[in-house]
């Protein structure tokens, strides 16, 4: 009777293991597929942007808009995490571009709310496309502006190391440059004599 005991407790833990072992399963399958469905969705809304962008009327350049900001807010963030790796002093630099990317997907659901009326209505809001396109210019030259400072300074930083470089390239060619031996010069002056006085005297 042990021994049947002691197997059927054995069955239901290894019951209770593979039961465990099929809940943690459908569990990662259901946030890789969740995942994998806010993704898709991500991609498809891009997608649907770049072929909505390629129209013509003001939702077509209103999509470019988006476009546009998407892609000035990416390179700019890029490059401020890329300058923060090579371990420059920032400042604020940093949180002003996170609340730059903040202001700019407002501005882009403001647009995709924008093109998707311009779509299915005839009439134009001039003065909503007006400062919408007001906005975008400003988000996007305070993006212009972050990396073109950046980029100075990196120029500058490294201008500072090329000319360090050609200056301990200068020292080295000079310190590799073989000192003239005194006997070299001492041989050299004795050839001379010799030469010139085996020359006829010049005529008076």
């Amino acid at each position: 009777m042990a021994s049947i005991g002691t197997f059927i407790t054995i069955m239901l833990v290894i019951f209770l293991f593979f039961l465990l072992m099929g809940a943690a399963g459908i569990y990662l399958l259901v946030k890789v597929g969740k995942k994998a469905t806010k993704k898709a969705r991500k991609v498809s809304t891009r997608v649907a942007s770049h072929v909505a962008a390629m129209g013509t009327g003001d939702a077509a350049e209103t999509e470019r808009m988006r476009l546009d900001l998407r892609r000035e807010v990416s390179l700019t963030r890029q490059t401020v995490e890329h300058a923060l790796r090579d371990g420059w002093g920032l400042g604020d630099l940093p949180q002003l571009v996170a609340e730059i990317g903040a202001h700019a997907d407002q501005l882009d659901a403001q647009l995709g709310v924008y093109a998707q009326e311009r779509r299915v209505s005839a009439y134009v809001d001039h003065t909503a496309l007006g400062r919408l396109r007001e906005h975008h210019a400003k988000l996007t030259t305070a993006c212009a502006r972050i990396r073109a400072d950046l980029l100075n300074d990196q120029m500058a930083h490294a201008a500072g190391g090329i000319e360090e470089i050609r200056s301990r390239t200068d020292l080295e060619i000079e310190a590799r440059r073989r000192a003239p031996d005194p006997l070299d010069q001492i041989d050299e002056l004795y050839n001379r004599t010799m030469v010139d006085r085996a020359r006829p005297d010049d005529p008076r």
